[in-house]
């Protein structure tokens, strides 16, 4: 008959529950797998006593662990503000700004907010060794509030990203950053992840947490106990009553944006190139299947297609669209002149519209242009 090997666990208290595949034997009734696999799913470490036929398991400080791991690709954004503070001139030296940063490659790239280098003059990265380095070369975003920049560096090393589908509610994250002062690099804040999905003042969804983020944590790693990032935080909301609210970008936000730049240097967003209205129920936060409502038809694309405004927006490829947000996230699989099939409705009838994408970039120069000629009448 074979043996049966007992477990005795002393787990980590605050560890995220992990769900993993694993190879496994049934014997005589017995689930086995292999305890490699077990702490590489886990973490921790483990010892097999053959003479009690015992294996113990001990959990990994999580968190000391993870920020110890982690730290290294973190990197602080400090350079001198174009907007002039209260009391400061434009010349003053301590009218600085910064942020946070990841290191994504060994080479020098590192990924932040937009909002944190858009505007910096003379920036400047310094890693955790204290190194300091100008970036020669960035690439910003401000609809995903996403940028990639570049240090000369080597041998750097890069942190590790999440699966976005292995990310849940409930599940403990770390915030690194540099919050408030330049002299706070590499501060770590615990919490749990709040909610996903969130479309708040965004253009993509966003992870909600109430782990702390305050000024400066902006551009830095939300990381899980296995050292992944899983998101890249962007803001916090702050007012009278408000505790414990802030948001990140998703870690496949995150690569869309970079993989984007790396490959074009630009982001080639889609666009259906309308001008869409929510739903009432969208606009407040109910569960809803309300259809978007058509208020201006933008592209020349849209046109062709004999989309006209006052017509009812229901689904995009398929996909049963109720707001802005969810359009944005469906566009992301998509480039700027593929097509798409729309179900919508028009003069009472249920009808579908073959649509040739427009480039977002195009569709924000008309609207602009049009602002602005409202504005010299």
């Amino acid at each position: 008959m074979a043996a049966v090997l007992s477990i005795s666990v002393a787990a980590t208290a605050g560890a995220a529950e992990s769900k993993a595949a694993m190879q496994a034997k049934v014997v005589d009734g017995q689930v086995y797998v292999n305890t490699k696999d077990l702490l590489k799913a886990v973490g921790g470490s483990g010892q097999y006593d053959a003479k009690s036929g015992t294996y113990t398991y001990k959990g990994s400080e999580a968190i000391p662990k993870v920020i110890e791991k982690v730290s290294p690709s973190v990197v602080g954004i400090i350079g001198k503000s174009t907007e002039v503070q209260d009391g400061a001139t434009s010349d003053d030296r301590y009218n600085l700004a910064h942020g946070t940063g990841v290191i994504i490659r060994s080479n020098g790239w590192i990924v932040t907010n937009a909002h944190v280098v858009d505007g910096l003059t003379n920036p400047v990265v310094v890693t955790t060794d204290g190194n300091t380095y100008k970036i020669t070369k960035i690439y910003s975003d401000a609809l995903s509030d996403l940028a990639l920049i570049k240090i000369n560096a080597k041998s750097l090393k890069p942190a590790s990203f999440a699966k976005a589908s292995q990310t849940t509610v409930g599940e403990t994250v770390i915030a690194l950053g540099t919050p408030i002062s330049f002299s706070l690099r590499n501060s770590a804040t615990v919490g749990v992840i709040s909610g996903l999905n969130r479309g708040v003042e965004a253009t993509y969804r966003l992870i909600q947490t109430d782990t702390a983020i305050n000024p400066g944590n902006s551009g830095g790693p939300l990381v899980n106990l296995k050292g992944e990032v899983v998101g890249i935080n962007s803001m916090k909301f702050s007012a009278v009553g408000v505790e414990s609210l802030g948001f990140s970008i998703p870690v496949d936000t995150v690569q869309y944006i970079i993989d984007q730049f790396f490959k074009y240097g630009k982001i080639k967003r889609a666009s259906l190139g309308l001008q869409l209205e929510e739903s009432w129920s969208a606009i407040v936060g109910l569960p809803t299947d309300d259809p978007l409502t058509i208020t201006g038809v933008l592209s020349p694309e849209a046109k062709k297609a004999k989309i006209k405004e006052g017509d009812v927006l229901y689904s995009v490829a398929g996909t049963r669209v109720s707001s802005v947000v969810d359009i944005n996230e469906l566009l992301k699989k998509y480039l700027p002149g593929q097509k798409v099939k729309l179900l919508m409705q028009s003069d009472g009838d249920i009808v579908t519209r073959t649509l040739v994408l427009a480039d977002r970039a195009d569709i924000v120069d008309e609207e602009d242009e049009a602002f602005l000629a409202d504005e010299e009448q």
